[in-house]
């Protein structure tokens, strides 16, 4: 059952939604919690120092508020994520290069991320009163499923090669 239905029609929009959360369940289980995975970690690991150094920063030092602290910090982060993930965790697909067309799907992609980041942080310091130190730190943590999930399922996925499809 789905929405109340059962699926049976590929045309039914919980039908799709039903396929789309087994595909990214099964990406998850068969490739992503693996190697890719930990690299993506890692480099999350450098980038949200990055992505924290800058924010609290510009909160702190500079005294700009939540939201515009966090988007100067995200847009920091972003390019350096990109360039980071392009050359290392997903070296194979990109092979090792930065591409203009790629870096604004990451960019693209990446709104998604902050849009996940800043919802935690916000709920975090508004609704559940934590320290803005201690938000950030958990709003980094939500984003990274976003952020991995879309690295590897749209802007770095494996492409077929063209003998493959032939």
């Amino acid at each position: 059952m789905c929405c109340g239905r059962t699926i049976r029609n590929a045309n039914n929009a919980c039908f799709l939604l039903w396929r789309a959360r087994k595909w990214v369940l099964a990406g998850w289980r068969n490739r992503a919690v693996t190697f890719k995975a930990v690299v993506y970690a890692l480099v999350g690991v450098v980038n949200a120092a990055v992505d924290y150094g800058v924010f609290l920063t510009a909160h702190a030092v500079l005294g700009l508020p939540l939201v515009a602290a966090n988007t100067l910090s995200w847009m920091v982060a972003v390019s350096n994520s990109y360039m980071l993930n392009s050359t290392i965790t997903f070296a194979a697909e990109s092979g090792r290069k930065l591409r203009w067309s790629t870096y604004f799907t990451f960019v693209a992609s990446g709104i998604a991320g902050w849009l996940a980041n800043t919802a935690a942080l916000v709920v975090a310091v508004e609704v559940l009163l934590l320290p803005v130190w201690l938000a950030k730190l958990l709003a980094v943590m939500a984003s990274f499923i976003v952020n991995f999930s879309m690295s590897h399922f749209v802007v770095f996925r494996a492409r077929r090669s063209l003998s493959a499809t032939t």
